[in-house]
């Protein structure tokens, strides 16, 4: 091969390695952050301005949403963060938890264990209470009728409507300060107030002819938060999987500090019902 034959395959080498590395790096091309050697921004913030001047709810802001949010409505986001963080081991997401900490998987295995199960039924009313809000806000004309056509819409698939009732509180003990919060906010400008108008409504649309109410509950009221921030519905899910994992972490690890061995979800000394039928032959 000649010189100029050998460097006609160099550059054609060159070249197509860097259209693969072109290839690879749009690959995992994002917009969250940037990282090379001796740097890190995050959505165009270098990290060292963002350290000991941003708070942690306005970082899950920045990075969800591309910008930073004025103290009102970071105070408001950790309103309903801070609410949704517990529940006690009767949520199955912290006695799962709890119950894996205990089968020697690791603190990191037991938090994830909880956060699996927070599905459509156990930690996804949020997201569909803002779907129904924002069906309501779509609907158009008086809130009133809207939120009672579209609860005889969802009560057509579904006895359940996310964001009302509980199974333990009369009246959930999160949503009138956190409703009471969001009031103000929209006093003051911060956010409209029409999703707590349409929850307002469908809560009222729910209750018409009961003799026993079904309130508003902390899926309810953060989905009106997190509606009113602009988050959208899938993001709710998102939020309170991020302020659930906090009591799951301080589960998981109280139970791990208590040396049980394969915890299981009840005491040993009582016996799961059998149900099946008796083969044994009389005699």
């Amino acid at each position: 091969m000649t010189t100029d034959s050998a460097a006609t395959a160099d550059n054609a080498a060159a070249t197509a390695s860097a259209a693969l590395a072109a290839t690879v790096a749009g690959w995992w091309g994002t917009a969250v952050s940037r990282i090379e050697p001796g740097v890190i921004e995050l959505r165009g913030r270098p990290v060292q301005e963002l350290i000991g001047t941003t708070g942690f709810v306005a970082m899950i802001w920045l990075l969800l949403r591309g910008d930073l949010p004025d103290p009102r409505q970071a105070a408001l986001l950790e309103a309903a963060l801070v609410a949704g963080v517990d529940h006690g081991p009767h949520a199955p997401s912290i006695a799962i938890a709890r119950m894996a900490a205990t089968c020697g998987v690791g603190l990191n295995n037991a938090v994830a264990t909880g956060i699996n199960v927070l599905g459509d039924n156990h930690g996804g009313a949020g997201q569909q209470c803002v779907e129904l809000l924002t069906e309501i806000r779509a609907y158009g004309g008086d809130v009133d009728q809207a939120a009672a056509a579209v609860l005889a819409r969802w009560r057509e698939r579904s006895r359940y409507v996310p964001g009302f009732g509980h199974r333990f509180h009369p009246v959930d003990p999160r949503r009138d300060p956190l409703l009471a919060l969001v009031d103000a906010a929209a006093a003051d400008g911060v956010v409209t107030g029409a999703y707590a108008a349409a929850a307002r409504a469908l809560e009222a649309a729910l209750n018409r002819g009961r003799t026993r109410p079904v309130p508003m509950n902390i899926d309810g009221a953060t989905a009106v938060i997190y509606a009113e921030l602009g988050f959208p519905a899938e993001l709710a899910r998102g939020l309170f999987v991020l302020s659930r994992g906090v009591g799951i972490l301080a589960h998981a690890y109280e139970e791990s500090r208590q040396g049980r061995r394969n915890k299981g979800p009840i005491p040993p000394s009582i016996l799961p019902a059998y149900l099946g039928g008796d083969l044994r032959s009389p005699g």
